[in-house]
């Protein structure tokens, strides 16, 4: 889809790069990267192409959408960011997310993404309900991502390789532990795990388990997992259109 983006000003765009240093220190201090990358996909993945509503346009400072159970524990992450967020107000939250999300996938060793400035901020959250379920399978992954947001089935399995950061945690989605043996590292292990089969500590979700099975999507776990650039290539992309959902579409 072509793309319409919206010109901001030279003092806008003056804040953004000072606000994405501020980011990287704090981020890499904090070792909240995992954190700042879930609360920009969350905030992201609510668009419904049908009825134009969700999508990565602030609403997650509200606490009612924090309250949603797939957000369990992102209200850490909105308090954490909010004395950043208070130096720039000419940002909009909807940007500032966003941006979040890209420095999260940039300092801990991933491929940078594309950031386009300009999303306004929004009053409603959307509904609960909108985001993936980790207990289904390629079906429910399809039916979210390419019938709801509007995304491509290849989308799919790049943006499953952010697990490679992070893990779960019990008392917020009722699973526990990392993908990977390096959760704070950006890289292709997701896949290679993935291939290897379980082991004892990691996790392999429902979601995870069922790109193997699927005629699309396991020959590109494959591919990332043998091809690290392949896999960002293809993962910057992808997170980028997701972080543009709703946003900027001529």
């Amino acid at each position: 889809m072509v793309k319409n983006y919206p010109t901001v000003s030279e003092e806008y765009l003056k804040a953004i790069e000072k606000c994405k240093r501020k980011l990287r220190g704090f981020i890499a201090e904090k070792n909240c990267a995992p954190l700042m990358l879930r609360l920009a996909w969350h905030s992201a993945g609510t668009f419904d192409k049908g009825s134009k509503t969700g999508g990565p346009f602030g609403t997650m400072r509200f606490k009612v959408e924090q309250g949603h159970a797939a957000n369990n524990g992102i209200d850490i992450a909105v308090t954490l960011l909010e004395p950043i967020k208070e130096q720039f107000p000419i940002i909009s939250y909807a940007d500032f997310y966003q941006l979040a999300g890209v420095v999260a996938v940039e300092i801990t060793g991933g491929p940078d993404v594309p950031f386009h400035p300009g999303r306004p901020d929004k009053e409603e959250s959307p509904h609960e309900g909108r985001l993936p379920d980790a207990t289904k399978g390629c079906d429910h992954l399809r039916d979210i991502f390419v019938k709801q947001m509007g995304l491509s089935e290849e989308d799919i399995v790049p943006l499953s390789g952010g697990h490679t950061l992070g893990r779960c945690h019990k008392e917020r989605s009722g699973f526990e532990g990392p993908w990977t043996s390096n959760p704070l590292i950006f890289d292709n292990s997701y896949f290679k795990e993935l291939l290897s089969g379980e082991k004892e500590g990691l996790l392999q979700l429902q979601s995870d388990k069922a790109l193997l099975s699927d005629p699309v999507f396991r020959p590109l776990v494959e591919k990332y997992a043998a091809d690290e650039d392949a896999f960002f290539a293809d993962y910057a992309v992808a997170h980028m259109k997701l972080s543009e959902l709703g946003f900027a579409d001529a």
